[in-house]
């Protein structure tokens, strides 16, 4: 039977090989969108000039709120998914399927059309100021259709990851960044529209993303594909699939608070270059944890069904190979960064006092990256196996937990100790990551239970159908 030969061998096949399959598809869908990202601020930053930059780090805030309602249906869905397969419940997957797209254009519709009506209250919420507010709003008005569209393709590309179809999950995600870096010096430079052409840039790729994505389950040779039954709306299926969504909705969440803040603290002790440098080394740090969560999206349908099958050798398996894989990309991306912070910021601005700012912001930034990749990869491998309020506490520890009260306090202490108070900020991210990842660790160890897990366990699956 296709429909189960399809995902046979998340339950058969070597974890090596079975993760390379996964994960290198989403690694390099990641790498590219990541690319996407940083060549769209080279554009803005070089075609536009160092306040764009500024004007653009205040959106990420409201981005990243949008990507988390993307996420609360996307990941959850998905994730559910992989445990409904490994019982080789094809109908419940179909189920999913339906309903995780309903709730996402209901969410995704509703969040944008708050951001419309309240737009320029947020920016100014996030720390934007008289010189950056102008590109933030410019911006935002012409991207914000594409972040409606953006939803639905995260949560068909996971679901197409999760069904068996890896590869093609990839292309999706590959071709919309790849056709996006070939629009966006076109709206910028050829019709001269600046920071707008890269708006209306991003929006076409995503439409793009978006529609390819939903003529896949149309085909009849997919997987799982949409059906009658699936359109039902199913109240127990939006809490299974919004609580294990839950982690990375409040995750994101609390990004778009806790870059409001830092922005906030960075604007009060070094100004609009400052908030403008973060924004440089946030494009690095997100490329990093772009390529760590590709791994991780790997991880996800070999965790998730093997959890529902109960093979907990498997799941101890591919949880240690991933983890080994992006502690490793953190290393490499924090010696890099700690090397030739000078020469990195170079590629965004050729403003010297941009560049001296983001030498001393890059190494205090990224020199515990390899704990965030530790971190990362606990949250995410919780949320696989349906351990959403584990996942929930690890993904919150480091931002929420710890960032928030120590970006206020350590400039303060700074100050008053007569050195730098942008210095403390800076530093205050170090401290951060550090403590966020002895968090995870202890949450680790209290569920270490989950890895003697066999097939005649009850693993907590809700069967309402």
């Amino acid at each position: 039977m296709e429909t189960l030969d399809r995902t046979k061998e998340l339950e058969t096949q070597d974890i090596g090989a079975l993760l390379w399959k996964y994960a290198l598809p989403a690694v390099i869908s990641q790498i590219i969108a990541s690319i996407y990202n940083i060549v769209d601020r080279i554009f803005i930053g070089r075609g536009v000039g160092a306040l764009a930059i500024a004007g653009l780090a205040i959106t990420f805030p409201l981005m990243n709120i949008i990507h988390a309602f993307g996420s609360l249906i996307g990941v959850g869905s998905a994730s559910r998914m992989s445990i409904v397969l490994g019982r080789k419940d094809k109908e419940w997957a179909e189920n999913i399927l339906g309903n995780s797209l309903i709730f996402t254009l209901i969410l995704s519709s509703l969040v944008v059309t708050f951001c419309y009506l309240f737009l320029d209250k947020i920016l100014m919420l996030f720390g934007a100021t008289a010189e950056t507010v102008a590109y933030a709003r410019e911006y935002m008005v012409y991207i914000l259709p594409g972040m409606f569209l953006i939803t639905v393709a995260f949560n068909l590309t996971g679901l197409i990851r999760a069904s068996g179809y890896p590869t093609k999950s990839m292309l999706i995600m590959a071709g919309g960044a790849v056709l996006n870096i070939i629009l966006d010096p076109i709206f910028i430079f050829a019709l001269h529209m600046g920071i707008k052409g890269a708006a209306i840039a991003s929006t076409i790729s995503i439409f793009c993303m978006a529609l390819v994505s939903v003529l896949h389950f149309v085909q009849p040779d997919a997987f799982i594909r949409f059906k009658a039954h699936c359109w039902k709306l199913r109240g127990y299926i939006f809490r299974n699939i919004t609580l294990i969504g839950m982690s990375p909705f409040l995750m994101n969440l609390a990004a778009a608070g806790v870059v409001g803040i830092l922005n906030s603290q960075l604007l009060h002790y070094g100004g609009d270059y400052a908030v403008g440098t973060y924004g440089i080394c946030n494009t690095y740090g997100n490329f990093l944890v772009l390529m760590i969560i590709g791994v991780c999206q790997g991880m996800q349908p070999i965790a998730g069904y093997n959890y529902g099958a109960g093979h907990g050798n498997r799941l101890k398996h591919v949880y240690g190979l991933t983890m080994w894989i992006c502690v490793a990309i953190g290393l490499l991306g924090s010696a890099i960064s700690c090397a030739i912070p000078a020469t990195m910021m170079r590629v965004f601005t050729t403003d010297p006092h941009l560049i001296h700012l983001g030498e001393t912001a890059l190494r205090y930034s990224m020199v515990m990256f390899p704990l965030i990749g530790f971190t990362i990869v606990n949250s995410n491998f919780f949320q696989s196996i349906d351990k959403p309020w584990v996942a929930i506490v690890t993904s919150l520890s480091r931002q929420v937990i710890f960032l928030v009260p120590m970006s206020i306090l350590i400039p303060i202490l700074f100050e008053k100790a007569g050195l730098l108070g942008l210095n403390g900020v800076w530093i205050s991210l170090t401290i951060s990551d550090v403590l966020g990842a002895v968090l995870a660790a202890v949450l680790l160890f209290t569920q270490r239970h989950v890895f003697s897990i066999t097939m005649n366990d009850d693993t907590d699956i809700n069967h309402e159908l």
